[in-house]
């Protein structure tokens, strides 16, 4: 095409997360000779941290302050009015939401102006496991059901999300595109060096855990790990990177004497990880965890629960480990990972050069280029 697309991209919150990774390097993958870009984004929790501040300031956003990850009828009837006056002004060829709650009033504020623009919805994971009561699960589907058929394209980050949302009636196959995380690492230091900064000592056993420390995550399924894996290897040691709502079990922990660390939120993963010997990853549901993906780039294997699209990541028994949600099981494969130190590093070899074929940046951004051009293509 020889004109710009406008592309309005929308999502809830620029929280630290996997999606505010994928979402700053998609916007930064994008020629502005071709793609002609804004961010509206809201408002981060005050548990959070906010992405754009700490690692995306040179990304073209908006803020809406009305618009945050609580149901607040008011605010959000505000943000709806936000959202679709900078529709009316940007008219974008594109509005491409992220995240459920800027995915209902992205795409409301579309039908609502009668915006011309193709209307393409990423699922960065779902709410249909873990997150709610089954009644208010029942509403969620009921809602992405509608929304979708109001859709020109749904996004899945992985195979089994794209399943379980087809599975509860969530768009028809033909609207769906499977496109995985991709993402660059930043330098990776020395493990002597990585150690030295975080002050652990050289030779013991280290676990990291990276991630917002919500109910989701299990965060007592990790203090369980935790309490399981330093009876059978005394020196291990094992260090927690995000903040959430459970933090105060991280620090009950802590203070119980068990060998964890909590760092707060940290924009260098890489220093985490080139300082641990594998990760581990405790969640009850996950879409397509960058946390792992990052990880498998740093040459890092890892443990964690089979849920959500995790085995499209990690590939069990040659990346790393996948057991049930049992504590004690999570524990069993940590600990006989730490006492193998040949198997981590086949696994981490084997790892790095998977995830650099399959979840490299400029895939994405190819991905993703393809789905716009192809839709309005279409018009």
């Amino acid at each position: 095409m020889t004109k710009s697309i406008r592309l309005l991209s929308i999502v809830t919150r620029m929280n630290v997360g996997g999606p505010a990774v994928q979402i700053s390097t998609l916007m930064r993958g994008l020629l502005p000779t071709e793609i002609d870009q804004v961010l509206l984004t809201g408002t981060v929790g005050l548990d959070e941290e906010d992405f754009l501040s700490s690692q995306g300031q040179d990304l073209r956003s908006v803020r809406v302050p009305s618009m945050g990850r609580e149901v607040q009828p008011l605010k959000d009837a505000i943000a709806l009015r936000q959202i679709s006056k900078l529709i009316r002004r940007f008219n974008p060829h594109i509005i491409h939401t992220h995240t459920a709650k800027a995915g209902s009033l992205g795409r409301a504020a579309a039908i609502a102006t009668r915006s011309g623009a193709k209307r393409v919805h990423t699922f960065h994971g779902h709410l249909l496991h873990g997150y709610f009561s089954p009644s208010a699960t029942r509403r969620v589907i009921r809602v992405e059901r509608a929304l979708a058929k109001r859709t020109t394209k749904l996004i899945a980050v992985g195979e089994q999300v794209k399943t379980d949302l087809l599975h509860n009636g969530i768009g028809q196959p033909c609207q769906y595109e499977v496109i995985a995380p991709g993402l660059q690492l930043g330098p990776i230091p020395t493990r002597e060096q990585a150690r030295e900064d975080l002050g652990l000592d050289l030779n013991q056993p280290v676990v990291c855990f990276i991630g917002r420390l919500t109910a989701i995550k299990r965060i007592d399924r990790l203090i369980d790990v935790v309490r399981n894996t330093s009876r059978d290897i005394h020196n291990v040691q094992f260090v927690v990177a995000g903040e959430g709502t459970e933090l105060g079990l991280v620090h009950k922990a802590r203070q119980a004497g068990l060998p964890v660390i909590a760092l707060g939120w940290r924009s260098d993963v890489e220093r985490i990880m080139a300082a641990s010997d594998l990760m581990v990853l405790t969640s009850d549901n996950e879409g397509t965890p960058v946390s792992l993906i990052q990880a498998g780039l740093a040459g890092l294997p890892v443990v964690s629960t089979d849920v959500g699209s995790v085995r499209d990541v990690v590939r069990d028994g040659k990346s790393g480990v996948l057991t049930s949600t049992d504590p004690l099981t999570l524990s069993i494969a940590v600990s006989d990972l730490l006492a193998n130190p040949q198997l981590r590093r086949q696994y981490g070899d084997f790892a790095r050069q998977d995830y650099s074929e399959r979840y490299g940046s400029q895939t994405l951004v190819n991905s993703h280029l393809r789905v716009y051009r192809s839709l309005l293509n279409e018009s």
